[in-house]
């Protein structure tokens, strides 16, 4: 169901003294909205952290991965299911940050959004292209072998995702891309996933989102909100952009 949705992602930041003046900030000062929802995700270690601080209110928490695997022998990793014990809604897989750096295809980020589902977990599936690429006049390949890996490994389970674009030159950069180019993606991300039966899923925008640009980027037609990084770590910021 299509709705405005901001989820705001931490990255590797926080304390426990910090996050508490932040999530009890976020939680005064959001209200629930039948069609607008807000979230943190936060590292793995804050989630009794922000399970605590946000229980009772209307902002929604959850982690950065999860592994593919339910359990084992995966030392370092952090299954769906533990996450999921934490009162967590969603998990973001295959943020660019994880591809680029951890070398995660196209095939283990499905599989990780297949395990969050399993944990019923909301996962936030993250595409989006490179500077390079862009100006190869790649963007559409690009995001569109990104999305078929999952519409392939999901199914009819595709409709209880959330995927986000974000394009790679405009993370972290203090480059957005316009509004124009955002609704432009976004409308082929649509058309993809209306072809699979989800068509109605949101579909975020994550890329330098500031209180400053979220209305004209989330008045585009295909764009549902935002997955928001570094403005997600400023409670009034991360407010605005919800509000916006």
């Amino acid at each position: 169901m299509r709705g405005r949705l901001v989820v705001g992602n931490w990255k590797m930041n926080g304390d426990t003294a910090s996050n508490a003046r932040l999530l009890d900030a976020i939680a005064r000062g959001w209200q629930a909205a039948a069609d607008r929802g807000l979230a943190v995700c936060v590292p793995f270690p804050y989630l009794a952290q922000a399970r605590e601080r946000l229980a009772g209110s209307a902002v929604a928490w959850g982690a950065q991965d999860v592994s593919e695997h339910p359990s084992g022998a995966h030392t370092g990793e952090v299954s769906a299911a533990m996450v999921a014990e934490f009162g967590s809604r969603y998990a973001i897989v295959g943020h660019s940050e994880r591809r680029q750096a951890h070398g995660e295809s196209d095939a283990l980020v499905a599989a990780k959004a297949a395990a969050a589902l399993a944990a019923d977990l909301v996962p936030v599936v993250c595409v989006g292209e490179t500077l390079a690429e862009r100006e190869a006049g790649a963007t559409s390949a690009v995001v569109t072998r990104q999305i078929d890996a999952v519409i392939a490994a999901l199914g009819p389970a595709l409709a209880r995702c959330v995927v986000a674009y974000e394009p790679v030159w405009a993370i972290g950069t203090g480059r957005t891309a316009t509004p124009e180019q955002a609704q432009e993606v976004h409308a082929l991300l649509r058309r993809r996933l209306a072809a699979a039966g989800a068509g109605s899923i949101a579909l975020l925008y994550g890329g330098s989102v500031k209180a400053a640009n979220a209305a004209s980027l989330f008045g585009m037609p295909d764009v549902d909100g935002g997955l928001v990084g570094g403005a997600s770590l400023d409670a009034d910021e991360f407010l605005a952009i919800g509000a916006a």
